[in-house]
C-alpha cells in the first residue's frame, strides 16, 4: 500500500505561480512511473504531466506545454509539479499518482495507475 500526500495548490492571480508537491510513502517510490491528472468542475480528469521512474522522461499534456514541469527526488520519496504563467483554465483539483503497472512510460490515463493523492484545490482568478 502507497499513501500519497499532496501539498501546495491555493489561490493565485493569472501570471502567478505555484509549486504542488506529492510524497509517497514507502520504499519502492522509484519503482513507480508518477502522474499528475486535474479535474475542472463539470469536466472529466484529464492528464496533465507524466515522468519515468528515474525522472528520466517527462510528458506533458499540449495545454500545458512550456509552463509545467513535473520533477522528482527518488531520495525524498516526492514528485513535483512546477506551474507557471497560470491562467483562469487551469483552475481546477490537481492530483498526483502513481503506477504500480509495468509500463515503459507513464500512461497519460488515469486507468493507469493505482494510488492516488487526495487532491488540491488550484483557483486562478483573473
Amino acid at each position: 500500500q502507497v499513501q500519497l500526500v499532496q501539498s501546495g495548490g491555493g489561490l493565485v492571480q493569472a501570471g502567478g505561480s505555484l509549486r504542488l508537491s506529492c510524497a509517497a510513502s514507502g520504499r519502492t517510490f522509484s519503482s513507480y512511473n508518477m502522474g499528475w491528472f486535474r479535474q475542472a468542475p463539470g469536466k472529466e480528469r484529464e492528464f496533465v504531466a507524466g515522468i519515468s521512474m528515474s525522472g528520466g522522461n517527462t510528458y506533458y499534456a499540449e495545454p500545458v506545454k512550456g509552463r509545467f514541469t513535473i520533477s522528482r527526488d527518488n531520495a525524498k520519496n516526492t514528485v513535483f509539479l512546477q506551474i507557471d504563467s497560470l491562467n483562469v483554465e487551469d483552475t481546477a483539483v490537481y492530483s498526483c499518482a502513481a503506477s504500480t503497472k509495468a509500463y515503459t512510460v507513464p500512461s497519460k490515463t488515469p486507468m493507469g495507475y493505482t494510488y492516488w493523492g487526495q487532491g488540491t484545490q488550484v483557483t486562478v482568478s483573473s
